[in-house]
C-alpha cells in the first residue's frame, strides 16, 4: 500500500494520522485477466487503485466490447457517475492482465471523509483526475482524425501501445483493426 500513500501524498497534503483513518476503508484485491471488475448493470462502490496490470472498461453492444476507457498503475479506475450518484453501471469494467488493486469502499470512504477533512479533500482531487482525463479523450474524439488520435496515444500515452492488443486499441480508437493496421503501415512507410 505504500505506492497508494505516495500517490495520495503526490494530490494533496496527508498526515499519518488521516491515513490511519483511511486504512478501514481499504482492502487489497487480485482479479485474473478477463475477471470483471465492475459488471454492467451493477452499482459501483467502488474506487479502484491500480497498483499493477491494467483494466478497461467498456460497453457490450450486441456482442462486441466498444472500449472506452483504459486504466494503468497509479490511476484510479471506477465509474464515477454510478459511484457518485448510485446509479447502475451502463458499462463493465474488467482486467485486461493480472491486476492488483486497492479497493476503496464507498460506504467506508465516505464514513471517513466525515471523520477527516485531508480525506474529504482527497476525494475531491480523485474526482478531479478522473475528470480531466475523460475530458481529455472526449476531446480527443471530438476534434480528430482516428490518425491523430492514435499519434496522441503513441506521445502521451505509450504504455497503451506497448501492453494493449491492436484489437483492443482499434476498438478504443472507433476504427476496425484493419483500418488501424492500414494507419500504422501509412505512417512507418510513408
Amino acid at each position: 500500500m505504500n505506492s497508494l500513500l505516495e500517490f495520495i501524498r503526490s494530490l494533496t497534503e496527508f498526515s499519518d494520522e488521516s491515513w490511519k483513518i483511511l486504512q478501514p476503508a481499504l482492502t487489497a484485491k487480485k482479479f485474473h485477466k478477463n475477471e470483471l471488475l465492475l459488471q454492467e448493470g451493477q452499482t459501483c462502490t467502488s474506487l479502484f487503485y491500480i497498483e499493477k496490470g491494467y483494466c478497461r472498461s467498456f460497453y457490450d453492444i450486441n456482442g462486441v466490447d466498444k472500449n472506452t476507457e483504459f486504466f494503468f498503475e497509479n490511476e484510479i479506475a471506477t465509474n464515477i457517475d454510478s459511484f457518485g450518484n448510485g446509479q447502475i453501471s451502463a458499462y463493465n469494467i474488467i482486467a485486461g492482465e493480472s491486476l492488483t488493486v486497492i479497493v476503496f469502499d464507498k460506504a467506508k470512504l465516505y464514513q471517513a471523509a466525515q471523520e477527516c477533512r485531508e480525506i474529504e479533500n482527497l476525494g475531491r482531487h480523485c474526482v478531479r483526475l478522473i475528470a480531466t482525463k475523460q475530458e481529455k479523450f472526449a476531446t480527443l474524439f471530438k476534434l480528430y482524425s482516428a490518425q491523430e488520435r492514435l499519434e496522441y496515444i503513441e506521445q502521451k500515452h505509450p504504455e497503451m501501445m506497448q501492453r494493449i492488443s491492436l484489437f483492443q486499441l482499434a476498438s478504443f480508437l472507433g476504427v476496425a483493426r484493419e483500418t488501424l493496421s492500414r494507419i500504422r503501415k501509412r505512417r512507418t512507410t510513408g
